[in-house]
């Protein structure tokens, strides 16, 4: 296992994911100790059609409190925040939630890439952004953006993953920090500081 040294406190840890990516968090979230000491945003490709039934289940997972993002919102540390569907979600550099409607990009809204590109311009050095198991390119151009910010790259270990090719695509195409199982993630998640 890699050393975990961070060397900007982390504000922030952005996780995108789509096929797969789900059972990953059901099995993550009970892992990850009660107040962490930022903030957890998840950017996960739904069905636009998807209730908000989504964010009482993975709040049934999690110790910390978790929502789904309303335009404006505040982000706080210890929470967990989950994107709608159907909305891009932007990080403001007044650390609050954007939502917007424009088009698709890779066929999703909301994009792992517009997140993650907005969250590293936000937090620079002091965001972590994790891409989880899927099936398209969304989230490596994300990636790219935020090492080039000098924020930490991690991806779902392919082998480990039920749609590996979403990770194994940034891989092949950004620096990576760490390549991680759901076991090595809530390690290293807890240890961030």
């Amino acid at each position: 296992m890699e050393k975990n040294h961070v060397a900007n406190a982390v504000k922030a840890m952005v996780i995108g994911g789509s096929a797969g990516s789900l059972q990953v968090l059901f099995n993550l979230l009970p892992l990850l100790q009660n107040h962490l000491p930022f903030a957890m945003i998840l950017v996960l490709h739904r069905r636009h059609s998807a209730d908000s039934s989504l964010s009482e289940l993975l709040s049934t997972k999690a110790l910390s409190p978790t929502c789904e993002v309303e335009d404006k919102d505040r982000i706080l540390p210890g929470h967990i925040y989950l994107a709608p569907a159907d909305y891009h979600l932007l990080i403001e550099k007044d650390e609050s939630f954007s939502l917007d409607y424009s088009e698709k990009i890779n066929f999703s809204r909301p994009s792992i890439d517009v997140t993650f590109e907005s969250a590293a311009e936000a937090y620079g050095p002091s965001l972590v952004a994790m891409l989880l198991s899927g099936a398209n390119e969304d989230g490596t151009k994300g990636l790219s953006l935020v090492k080039k910010a000098g924020g930490t790259t991690i991806v779902q270990n392919p082998q480990t993953a039920q749609m590996p090719y979403m990770p194994h695509h940034a891989m092949m195409h950004t620096v990576i920090d760490h390549v991680l199982d759901v076991r090595q993630m809530s390690h290293y998640i807890n240890n961030l500081r």
